[in-house]
């Protein structure tokens, strides 16, 4: 038997304990909140909104957003993963109805946290009440990739950590700064 003082241990039971979570609310949202970040989807239609309601200040955010969101989404998908291969959860861990599609890829870091972060701390730099809005749907999204079996928590973690660092990188691009 594993130590709980083994953070590894620690971690698969923490994804469990995640997982185990079968509220009527959960269990209807998940599906739609994982839908929703498919392919960035709430993003880009969050951008779409923010640049026909926004204004000048609206268009700047979206840009913002997009723009780190593809900074996070190369860092994570097109170098971190390949570098540090990581299988996902073991169904074992997962105790509803079982992980949905699953993606083969590896599961450090989370590239829909990764993304969620990005768009959301580069709207917050510039718009500070959309940003703040964005957190939801962010903050939905991370806790779905880990009660679907998709990820560790820790890989949710690391996912925000790239979502930052790329919303860092695009900070000096010219339409994403405050005027």
């Amino acid at each position: 038997m594993k130590s709980v003082d083994d953070p590894h241990e620690a971690e698969r039971r923490l994804t469990r304990l995640m997982a185990s979570c079968r509220h009527p609310l959960v269990r209807r949202a998940r599906p739609v909140v994982g839908e929703a970040a498919e392919h960035t989807k709430v993003w880009w239609a969050i951008a779409l909104a923010l640049a026909a309601a926004g204004g000048s200040r609206g268009r700047r955010a979206a840009t913002a957003g997009l723009a780190a969101m593809g900074a996070a989404e190369l860092l994570s998908n097109g170098v971190i993963k390949p570098l540090l291969r990581r299988r996902r959860p073991p169904e074992e861990l997962i105790p509803h109805d079982g992980p949905d599609d699953r993606p083969d890829s590896s599961s450090f870091p989370s590239g829909h946290t990764a993304a969620a972060a990005a768009f959301t701390t580069a709207v917050a730099r510039i718009w500070p009440g959309a940003g703040a809005l964005c957190a939801v749907p962010a903050v939905l999204i991370a806790a779905e990739r880990v009660h679907s079996g998709a990820h560790y928590p820790s890989d949710v973690a690391a996912g925000a950590v790239v979502g930052a660092a790329g919303a860092c990188l695009t900070r000096r691009l010219p339409g994403a700064r405050l005027a």
